[in-house]
């Protein structure tokens, strides 16, 4: 009788071959992925009814529990896919993502790492990779960073100039507001969100300088109004690009896809007419 433990390759056995199958499509069922997103959303909700001391009073050994039990469903899933995709496992960034935070969960309750176990409600962001729009919003955002960089470079000079500007015509008679680079700084970011800039700033400034509109009202525009607004226009341009981009591929792959089940009709129908030019010969040729 033949062994059933029989073992072949690199030291598997044909059980542990079997076992591998079963957990790789467990792992790769999208029930299972549905299961996870599920738990995930239910510990964020968890998390978020331990923030009123009159339901943790109530409720705190049930929600316990139930985090208790979440997390030993993601130590679970987590350690499953570790199995079934070995060393492709940590060239995933989501995969590397899923392994910081449930590692971060399973640290001891103390004082010193109670901070850190809070963090495990990062863990909903991987709803990102269940929804293709958030997906694409995402890719959209990482990619458009080399041109948001250089955006952020502009405004840096025009609020740093600013700056140095308003210190040199206001900081001796408004030190409060203006009196060093730091503060002067703070006060152009308070102008440029638009927070009580009016009262708050320029007003007591105008009835000193009259003319002092002629700077508050050109930094604002050159600001809030035009260079914010170009990271709006990055951002757009780049998610379009990628759009028309997944838009080219899934055309490609339409049509190979056309090309591979037609390619062997297209090769019937030429034998065929081959086949049917020889008959026309062998009839039309003389006896």
């Amino acid at each position: 009788m033949a062994n059933p433990a029989r073992r072949y390759g690199r030291g598997f056995s044909e059980d542990d071959a079997f076992n591998m199958t079963w957990l790789k499509k467990f792992v790769e069922d999208p029930r299972t992925d549905r299961l996870i997103m599920a738990l995930i959303v239910l510990n964020a909700v968890t998390f978020g009814l331990e923030t009123s001391k009159r339901i943790v009073a109530t409720w705190g050994p049930t929600l316990d529990f139930i985090d208790n039990v979440i997390l030993a469903v993601f130590v679970l899933e987590l350690a499953a896919r570790m199995i079934v995709q070995r060393g492709k496992f940590f060239k995933d960034g989501w995969n590397i993502f899923d392994f910081v935070v449930v590692g971060v969960a399973l640290m001891p309750s103390t004082q010193a790492f109670s901070v850190l176990r809070a963090l495990r409600i990062l863990r909903v962001l991987r709803l990102i990779t269940a929804v293709p729009t958030l997906r694409r919003v995402v890719d959209g955002l990482i990619a458009s960073l080399p041109g948001m960089g250089s955006i952020a470079l502009l405004i840096g000079l025009i609020y740093y100039v600013s700056a140095v500007m308003a210190v040199n015509l206001y900081g001796h008679d408004f030190p409060e507001l203006f009196g060093s680079l730091p503060k002067s700084l703070f006060t152009l970011f308070t102008i440029m969100t638009l927070e009580g800039w009016v009262e708050g700033v320029v007003k007591p400034i105008m009835d000193k300088y009259p003319y002092a509109w002629a700077f508050f009202i050109p930094f604002i525009i050159a600001t809030t109004f035009t260079v914010l607004n170009l990271f709006i226009g990055v951002i757009v341009s780049t998610m379009q690009e990628l759009h028309e981009k997944a838009a080219r591929a899934e055309l490609k792959a339409e049509r190979e896809l056309v090309q591979d089940e037609t390619e062997p009709l297209l090769a019937e129908v030429r034998a065929l007419r081959r086949e049917i030019a020889e008959l026309k010969k062998a009839v039309t040729k003389p006896e």
